[in-house]
């Protein structure tokens, strides 16, 4: 064996593509200008670089260039689509709804939203991480001002049916956000077709760079307006001013545009890889039991996998097989040592949650990858267990 990490941990982040970042060099050392310096030529060379790229993006998502911004990322995106929707003044609604196993991103400016008078319904899941569309309905009121759902669990990979859900809130005139961290690039994703009015996403996700993102606002039919956050400039209709950065902003574009090139076929490849460690684990290991959806249903992500070991802690089976990288949770809640809010949603015990560890199968993995991490993980299980 090498000592190559063997990286499983592709909803946490990505290795950016090498031809992202092939397309992204020549704005890094040669069309460097600042895209909003309009009286030379290097000024226009990379406008018109992030134009294009903004064309592209919209292209891949349904949307409009207009219909746009960027951001640093998810986190900063879905912080200005909720709190610069709840706190617009145009805004006079002060009821929130949610799911209990959204992403911090989510909860944590709710909570500040709380904080500031609104109130809040949180919906529970189903041990597949879904709420129910009954109590959805039910949890909707004439004061509710916005719904805020993730389209793919971060977690369990679990799919929310929200284009239903979608649909039953706009019956009542309220709009809907939703946290497509973990689907955009994943699965095939059109706003127009889901009809959603805001939409936060994360380019390192889906094999971009990081620290770049993209917040969608619908302009179309139901026109969305947000108070604006950060002030300083007129960039991005004065919705999210400063200079942009037209390297990553080409590269988040590349990136979508790979994925989009490849939706046909690499998703299948995935969950073929997602079948065989899973396979590879339950012949090595007794007792094994699956978080979340069916690994053969459609509200699954194709490369996600979450499995409660035994027995053991997950962290203490980490450091155990330290060539592997997996995780036991969201990156964002790791510095947090309670256990999974999202496993805990869905019915597991402290205890079980504990127990468990997330896999995130991605582009760049292979089967020998796969049958290696399964000989670690299951070598060092059986360690562990011999000691305990």
């Amino acid at each position: 064996m090498s000592d190559e990490i063997i990286y499983l941990d592709n909803h946490a982040t990505t290795r950016c593509d090498p031809r992202v970042v092939d397309a992204m060099l020549p704005l890094l050392l040669e069309s460097y200008g600042n895209p909003h310096s309009t009286t030379h030529a290097a000024g226009h060379d990379a406008a018109e670089a992030v134009d294009a790229a903004l064309h592209s993006l919209a292209q891949n998502l349904g949307a409009t260039r207009e219909e746009l911004t960027v951001t640093s990322g998810a986190t900063e995106s879905t912080n200005l689509a909720l709190l610069g929707h709840c706190l617009n003044p145009r805004n006079r609604k002060r009821h929130i709804v949610t799911a209990a196993t959204e992403h911090p991103a989510v909860l944590d400016p709710i909570d500040a939203l709380r904080r500031e008078g609104f109130g809040v319904t949180t919906l529970e899941v189903d041990a597949n991480g879904q709420i129910d569309a009954t109590k959805f309905t039910e949890s909707l009121t004439d004061d509710t001002a916005i719904v805020s759902l993730m389209l793919a669990n971060n977690e369990i990979g679990s799919l929310h049916p929200l284009a239903e859900l979608i649909e039953i809130a706009h019956a009542r005139g309220i709009p809907v956000h939703t946290d497509a961290t973990q689907a955009v690039g994943r699965i095939p994703i059109d706003v127009g077709r889901l009809e959603v009015d805001l939409l936060s996403c994360s380019a390192h996700k889906f094999y971009g760079p990081k620290g770049i993102g993209l917040l969608y606002v619908r302009r179309q039919g139901r026109l969305t307006r947000l108070k604006p956050r950060t002030f300083g400039g007129g960039q991005q209709r004065r919705l999210r001013p400063g200079t942009m950065n037209p390297a990553a902003i080409v590269g988040m574009a590349t990136a979508l545009q790979l994925c989009s090139d490849e939706m046909p076929t690499e998703p299948q490849r995935i969950a073929a890889l997602r079948q065989r460690l899973m396979e590879g684990l339950c012949q090595r290991i007794a007792g094994l039991q699956l978080n979340g959806p069916p690994l053969d249903s459609e509200i699954r992500l194709p490369g996600n996998l979450n499995l409660m070991f035994p027995g053991v802690q997950g962290d203490a089976l980490m450091l155990a097989a330290p060539r592997l990288a997996v995780s036991s949770g969201s990156a964002c809640s790791s510095v947090d040592a309670a256990a999974s809010h999202v496993l805990l949603g869905t019915g597991r015990s402290e205890l079980q949650a504990r127990s468990s560890l997330r896999f995130g199968i991605g582009r760049f993995n292979t089967a020998a990858q796969i049958d290696e991490a399964i000989a670690m993980l299951a070598d060092a299980f059986d360690q562990m267990q011999q000691f305990s």
